[in-house]
């Protein structure tokens, strides 16, 4: 960020439309648990996400009101907030959202997009990131590198099931990848 120390970015809107910016991503990320947006967007509504996810966790009038106040529609999202997710991250004292950088959104713009993803859920792309390379090493026969090992600490570290879960995606994704490699293997035509 240019142009001295600020305290978030300015996004290019006023005070107003950068609130409701910031709102309406937050409650599409609880609704959706991942959304697709430029880079600066899903940084800042990240620190927003994660002081509402905070507030879900304090379960007591005061949080509900400020939590009611920051989604746009609490009636539809308070049930899940503070049910599933006030249970999924209870025991984790930090960091429920990550920032994936991905390639542009938008070919016009050429604006630096992310995914903003809740982890620990059923749509967390680490988790299956590395179901899917644990299920690569597994088919070529190698050892695990570091930083798959890491990773699969991280990734079940504060899941309540999350070696079983863990084991079963990537049991499910090496099926799928022998599934693929013996029907391409009978559509290949043969070779002579």
């Amino acid at each position: 960020m240019a142009g001295g120390h600020v305290k978030y970015r300015h996004l290019s809107r006023t005070s107003s439309h950068r609130q409701a910016l910031l709102r309406n991503l937050v409650t599409s990320l609880i609704k959706n648990e991942a959304i697709h947006t430029t880079w600066p967007k899903a940084k800042e509504a990240q620190r927003l996400a994660e002081k509402v996810i905070t507030l879900a966790k304090r379960n007591n009038e005061t949080a509900r009101r400020k939590a009611q106040g920051i989604l746009y529609t609490p009636f539809d999202l308070m049930p899940k907030l503070f049910g599933e997710l006030r249970e999924r991250y209870l025991e984790r004292p930090g960091g429920y959202t990550r920032v994936l950088r991905t390639e542009t959104k938008d070919k016009y713009s050429q604006a630096p997009s992310a995914i903003l993803e809740l982890v620990d859920g059923p749509k967390d792309m680490r988790f299956a990131m590395t179901a899917a390379a644990v299920a690569r090493d597994r088919r070529l026969g190698k050892d695990h590198t570091d930083l798959t090992r890491k990773n699969m600490d991280k990734v079940t570290r504060y899941r309540r099931d999350g070696k079983r879960e863990f084991e079963d995606l990537a049991d499910k994704i090496s099926a799928l990848n022998l599934g693929v490699t013996k029907s391409t293997k009978a559509l290949s035509p043969p070779s002579e």
